[in-house]
């Protein structure tokens, strides 16, 4: 786990892949990869997820990380651990999701909104706590949150893109979640969307070098 959380705490980006086709995740990783994302998040709600888990696992090793999200309940998160998934993202708090990740060694990334909830993740042994959706609150909820909470590692998810990014870092953030802003899957996959995507992927890296 100690690995997992360094690597993502170094490259600070992880790619949200939420929607795509399961034949279209690995070109997707590799675009990716090229453009310097080296952290990548299939949902759990993609067919065969597992399966997709384990492909990218085998494909990249430690060249790049993937994990599983919108992840609700234990078993979902036991099952892709068993697949491969070096981290487990969730969208809310849930206790028991948060203990079976942590029974694996694996990286516990909860998602949380209010001061009470990131408190109650973070209690419970999340080791990252996904402040999401982001987009509503802003890059100064980091700050204003750190505020009373300065220990507590916050990873600003939903609505962050190309002209926030790097403010949510000046404002104390350790990662950031990446979607649609990186990689929009209601586009058909083709040789110029997925140059498109590692184009992408190089800017936002360039937007948060030095911080």
């Amino acid at each position: 786990m100690g690995n997992t959380l360094q690597q993502m705490m170094e490259h600070k980006l992880v790619a949200v892949i939420r929607g795509a086709e399961g034949e279209d995740v690995l070109a997707i990783a590799r675009a990716l990869h090229k453009g310097g994302v080296h952290i990548m998040e299939i949902t759990a709600d993609t067919p065969q997820v597992d399966v997709l888990i384990r492909k990218v696992s085998q494909e990249f090793g430690d060249q790049l990380i993937v994990g599983a999200g919108t992840v609700l309940d234990p078993e979902t998160a036991r099952a892709s651990i068993m697949a491969g998934a070096r981290f487990i993202f969730s969208p809310t708090v849930n206790t028991e999701t948060i203990r079976m990740t942590k029974r694996y060694g694996v990286v516990s990334i909860p998602g949380a909104m209010t001061p009470t909830e990131i408190l109650t993740a973070y209690e419970h042994g999340a080791d990252l706590i996904k402040v999401f959706p982001a987009g509503v609150m802003g890059p100064s909820y980091i700050k204003d949150v750190h505020g009373p909470l300065p220990h507590i590692p916050l990873m600003p998810t939903g609505g962050v893109d190309l002209s926030n990014v790097r403010k949510y870092f000046e404002n104390g953030a350790v990662a950031a979640g990446l979607g649609s802003a990186l990689v929009n899957t209601k586009q058909p996959i083709s040789e110029e969307t997925l140059a498109g995507m590692t184009e992408k992927a190089e800017q936002f890296v360039e937007a948060i070098k030095g911080v």
